[in-house]
């Protein structure tokens, strides 16, 4: 039988999806609070490949990434996209917006790949727990990144996959012991 080992720790990213600058930085600052100091952030890139959030969040949306300096066991993330679609709810309540105000996107990336947490069911998404599936954007290879069939428009982009590999590059080298060097 096959020796059964806890998961190793991953890094945690966060998709922002607003249309101000203010809803950023707000978001940022409240994600901050509850999951560590962010020491990564992508480019805010115009929201252009669909029009799915426009009609709820208004046009001019822009996306960005976090990555959250703590690493965290890949077992939270359905608890996180819980809390992060609490906080969406919490921030349209508080703008008296009828919709919608920021979305946010949870996910991990391993050395392997990037896997987003959503609530929508479909074939390639396995269930996590609690209502939560898994959604694999993108695989990291060692000739750089895979997209998908299914991966995401805005996710396949120039302007986001220098991010997905810093950001990877960082976790790989957050995995590796430190060694104190001889005096």
């Amino acid at each position: 039988m096959a020796d059964i080992k806890p998961f190793a720790p991953v890094k945690l990213v966060c998709g922002i999806i607003a249309g101000s600058t203010d809803m950023f930085r707000i978001a940022e600052n409240r994600l901050a609070a509850s999951y560590g100091p962010v020491d990564a952030r992508g480019p805010r890139v115009p929201f252009l490949d669909t029009a799915y959030y426009t009609g709820e969040m208004g046009p001019g949306l822009s996306r960005m990434f976090l990555a959250f300096r703590d690493l965290i066991c890949p077992d939270r993330l359905p608890d996180i996209k819980i809390e992060t679609n609490a906080l969406e709810d919490e921030l349209r309540e508080k703008s008296g917006a009828g919709g919608r105000t920021v979305n946010l996107d949870p996910g991990i990336v391993t050395g392997a790949a990037l896997v987003m947490a959503t609530a929508k069911d479909f074939a390639h998404r396995p269930p996590l727990q609690k209502g939560i599936y898994a959604h694999l954007e993108l695989l990291f290879t060692k000739a750089g990144v895979k997209r998908l069939e299914w991966t995401y428009p805005d996710f396949r982009t120039d302007e986001h996959i220098p991010f997905f590999m810093a950001v990877r590059k960082s976790y790989l080298e957050a995995l590796i012991p430190r060694v104190k060097p001889l005096r």
